[in-house]
């Protein structure tokens, strides 16, 4: 009888424990940050992001050390080297009789356009319309160098494997060779109101929007950017 009350006083203990200790993921879970700082701190983000490249959503934490002591003018500033670009740290400091410093956890969404691969595509394939599909979702989340505009696309090829739905890298791609080397080529120059144009060999094998260097008649080097044409456009 006396080890069947022992345990039933242990079970009872254990239930007890379980019940009162909080939740942990409760626990983890960041508290938005409240008080008249806050609106400050968001248009302060908002001047500062205005610049970048879809729509900006802020979301503002209560920092770990705890609510933000109050303060009738706080200043909102970045440390240095801080990017406004996903989860960063916004410096607050109040410069009143009692000065304080603290550091607001931040997130800054980014939601805009980008570009993933509408099937697979394999390495050496040309891109087509059809082999894209444009998403919308945080670029913050992206590889920085993810394409967003579609014009990065037009006379391309991937020099990797692409997964279906996965996002188009600039690092995938590589351009069409439109001129190669010891090709002969056209190069102009044009200005206002004149045109010129030589004929000459391209030194190596460029795509669309390269620089390259053509030598002319006489051994003298021009450099010039590779139209989607194949001729060479010098700078006036």
């Amino acid at each position: 009888m006396i080890w069947q009350f022992a345990l039933a006083l242990a079970m009872l203990l254990a239930t007890f424990v379980l019940q009162a200790r909080p939740a942990h993921g409760a626990a983890s879970q960041p508290t938005p940050l409240s008080g008249s700082a806050r609106p400050v701190i968001a248009q302060f983000l908002v001047r500062q992001t205005s610049g970048l490249p879809g729509r900006v959503v802020i979301t503002l934490d209560t920092p770990q050390s705890g609510a933000l002591p109050p303060c009738a003018t706080v200043e909102p500033f970045l440390p240095g080297g801080a990017r406004l670009w996903g989860r960063v740290s916004v410096g607050v400091r109040c410069s009143q009789d009692q000065p304080w410093t603290r550091y607001v956890p931040a997130y800054i969404a980014v939601m805009g356009s980008y570009y993933v691969a509408a099937r697979p595509i394999n390495a050496g394939q040309a891109l087509m319309p059809d082999d894209i599909a444009v998403r919308q979702g945080d670029l913050t989340t992206l590889p920085a160098s993810v394409i967003g505009d579609p014009a990065q696309l037009n006379g391309v090829i991937a020099s990797n494997r692409i997964a279906s739905g996965a996002p188009i890298r600039q690092e995938l791609l590589r351009g069409i060779t439109v001129v190669k080397r010891g090709q002969t080529v056209k190069v102009v120059t044009q200005g206002a109101g004149f045109l010129v144009s030589t004929i000459g060999k391209v030194m190596t094998s460029s795509a669309a929007g390269k620089m390259v260097q053509v030598k002319i008649q006489g051994g003298r080097l021009l450099s010039g950017i590779v139209r989607p044409d194949g001729t060479i456009e010098r700078p006036n």
